[in-house]
């Protein structure tokens, strides 16, 4: 079996306001992988600062900044074998216009400025994003009834 990964991710503004959110933990599901925890949250300036530290000094933060604030986001722990991989798969390339048919950017976005969700691109930003995010009480451990069949 895959090693069992935490990652984080995130229904970004535009697909919160689009109603996204569902869709989203759906396509994840689907893939076998299960939320650890989820939450809705107004982001303000100076948590957006916090997630988008290691931009800091590049031309798009601020816009980074200015997108992430603008709207309610849900923030979430999906848990699972290789999940770091397999999220970023289902969210397609961040650019919607190179991501392919059958992800989320391919099917349910257009511009890059504007690409619904976010996916933690290694092991240690997504230990840094998810507890930034949440606290260790928040992240829940359980098993799904299906793992027998989506895991060997």
């Amino acid at each position: 079996m895959a090693p069992i990964e935490r990652t984080f991710a995130m229904v970004k503004p535009d697909g919160v306001a689009r109603g996204l959110v569902g869709e989203t933990i759906r396509r994840y599901e689907a893939r076998g992988l299960k939320v650890a925890a989820l939450k809705m949250v107004r982001v303000t300036r100076t948590f957006a600062e916090a997630h988008y530290g290691e931009h800091k000094g590049k031309p798009f933060y601020e816009g980074l900044v200015q997108f992430i604030t603008s709207g309610p986001v849900a923030a979430m722990v999906i848990e699972g074998p290789n999940a770091i991989r397999v999220v970023r798969d289902v969210n397609g390339a961040t650019d919607p216009a190179k991501a392919v048919p059958g992800t989320l950017r391919g099917d349910l976005a257009v511009e890059i400025g504007r690409n619904v969700v976010h996916g933690s691109d290694s092991a240690e930003t997504a230990a840094r994003e998810i507890k930034l995010w949440f606290s260790d009480d928040d992240v829940l451990t359980y098993a799904r009834a299906d793992e027998a069949w989506t895991h060997e």
